[in-house]
């Protein structure tokens, strides 16, 4: 029998629920999935959700609400269907960030694509034409960890960190790639460079990014993309939308 999906609180303050204990995409939709549903019962006693990248997490507070009931109704609601195939949520955003890979603003490309077995100029192609999923969020605000990668893309972390790398800086490791949202050391691959903000204080939904967007980073020369950092004063660094149904 199965271990998953499996059910614990946390602390007195919510319960965790658990699709698998290592990342896979079936994992990550179930979790996206199961959240959604969540919040379109709108159980009073829940006051918040999340998903990290194989989980769902609900705020309850448990001194005031019984856990058992909560428990069944959980047990219920993860019977009515298979999560690990469930649609995805409806109303998400399918991002085109524009992306100049390599030169001196991401010096680890060639590097990168030695380990995925390609040579630059196949890895720009492939990484250009792939469309990833926001997995989860977290690190930094609005930081997207977003997969998953063809499977030569599941390349290691280094074993040095790189001292820092700038906001917008595109990095891959593990079949995965994070926008980074504030200049940060990192031991995963700089292999592109994006004017995106993936964190906007000042605006009405301060994070760009939701769990189960998707996105492609398109190749832009070194000329576009200065003339991005000259002209976008939005924080969309040239991004542009389409509503997922």
């Amino acid at each position: 029998m199965s271990r998953f999906p499996k059910i614990q609180t946390v602390g007195l303050t919510g319960i965790l629920i658990s699709f698998a204990d290592t990342m896979s995409e079936p994992a990550n939709r179930a979790a996206l999935s199961f959240r959604a549903a969540i919040d379109a019962a709108n159980w009073p006693e829940v006051s918040e959700t999340s998903t990290s990248l194989v989980s769902t997490f609900l705020q309850v507070d448990l001194v005031t609400q019984p856990l058992d009931a909560m428990l069944t109704r959980l047990h219920d609601l993860l019977d009515t269907q298979d999560w690990y195939t469930a649609p995805l949520p409806s109303g998400r955003t399918l991002w085109h960030i524009p992306t100049v890979y390599g030169t001196d603003l991401a010096p680890q490309l060639e590097e990168a694509a030695e380990l995925a077995g390609l040579d630059p100029d196949a890895a720009i192609s492939q990484l250009s034409q792939a469309r990833v999923r926001v997995l989860t969020i977290g690190f930094a605000p609005g930081q997207p960890y977003m997969g998953e990668l063809p499977k030569n893309w599941d390349i290691p972390r280094q074993q040095a960190l790189t001292k820092s790398v700038p906001a917008g800086a595109l990095i891959v490791a593990i079949r995965q790639l994070i926008i980074f949202t504030n200049a940060s050391p990192t031991g995963w691959r700089h292999i592109g460079q994006t004017a995106f903000k993936t964190f906007r204080p000042r605006s009405d939904s301060p994070f760009s990014l939701s769990p189960g967007d998707e996105l492609c980073f398109p190749s832009i020369s070194r000329s576009a993309y200065d003339k991005i950092l000259s002209t976008d004063t939005s924080g969309a660094g040239g991004a542009e939308t389409e509503v997922l149904s």
